[in-house]
């Protein structure tokens, strides 16, 4: 991609970050830790990759998104909003008893989101689902794109889902998987380990690529090579970094599920606030 691109998609990265403290500022709840680490990915998705309209969020033909791991509902709700599926104005009303934005994704209630989902590992098994409902309906056009969390992964359903998905060939369907080396417990090398994650989707069937999360270069890539594959699933393996962008959040566990108080929302939106001004700056 040009300069101008990558620059664009940073600071569509950024407002997502901006949405994400906003949301979970406003609740006194969530998750921010997870959202903030594939905000550049929600981001790239939203402004770059999935064939999606706003003003016609059920659209047939529509590319489908998973968000599997659910709790980072925050960042997917932000993405959406600065996408136009819905106002930027309400995520701060996340998680109250009479928003239509739940503390996981409800497909009932918001324009935009696929599937609801929130028990882990269900939603990347409804994910494999669709894709071998596009090939049966013979929807060559469609493609389905899940995000599961490392944490997620050791979840037995998990595994079962990609079986599926390698023998019957779902070429339309790419996994991605944070790897931010947090879970609410602590480090998944510690908690459960499920290194090496890359031999093990190779093991599964899956045609594999890794890269850094927050490169958005890498991004482009990574979904290019999904494009070419034939005959069998992609998995991107996203390294990154949890609670990126803030710098008080970065790689602190506690951040898994855990609101910013006022001060600590003043400290992250400022932050967040310079970046953008920085990446406008260099955008012009």
């Amino acid at each position: 991609m040009t300069k101008q691109e990558n620059l664009a998609l940073q600071k569509a990265a950024c407002k997502v970050r901006m949405g994400v403290i906003e949301s979970t500022h406003g609740a006194k709840a969530g998750h921010p830790g997870g959202s903030l680490s594939a905000a550049d990915l929600f981001a790239y998705l939203y402004n770059k990759e999935l064939r999606v309209d706003p003003a016609n969020p059920k659209w047939d033909d529509r590319d489908r998104f998973v968000l599997s791991k659910g709790h980072t509902a925050p960042g997917l709700y932000s993405a959406l909003a600065n996408r136009g599926f819905f106002p930027v104005e309400d995520l701060p009303t996340l998680r109250h008893i009479d928003s239509y934005l739940q503390g996981h994704p409800n497909m009932n209630t918001v324009p935009g989101v696929d599937m609801s989902t929130g028990s882990l590992g269900q939603g990347v098994s409804c994910a494999v689902g669709m894709a071998k409902a596009a090939k049966y309906m013979h929807k060559g056009n469609v493609r389905v794109y899940t995000l599961l969390g490392d944490g997620e992964i050791e979840e037995g359903e998990v595994w079962e889902a990609f079986l599926f998905a390698a023998k019957y060939k779902l070429d339309n369907l790419c996994v991605i998987i944070d790897l931010n080396g947090l879970q609410i417990d602590g480090p998944t090398s510690e908690v459960m380990p499920t290194d090496p994650v890359d031999a093990k989707m190779r093991d599964f069937g899956f045609r594999v690529i890794s890269i850094d999360g927050h490169d958005l270069d890498q991004m482009e890539q990574a979904f290019t090579f999904f494009h070419e594959q034939t005959d069998a699933p992609t998995a991107i393996l996203m390294y990154t970094t949890k609670g990126k962008g803030v710098s008080y959040m970065e790689n602190q566990v506690g951040w898994h599920g855990k609101a910013p108080n006022d001060e600590e929302y003043k400290i992250a939106m400022d932050e967040l606030n310079a970046q953008l001004a920085e990446l406008e700056a260099r955008y012009e």
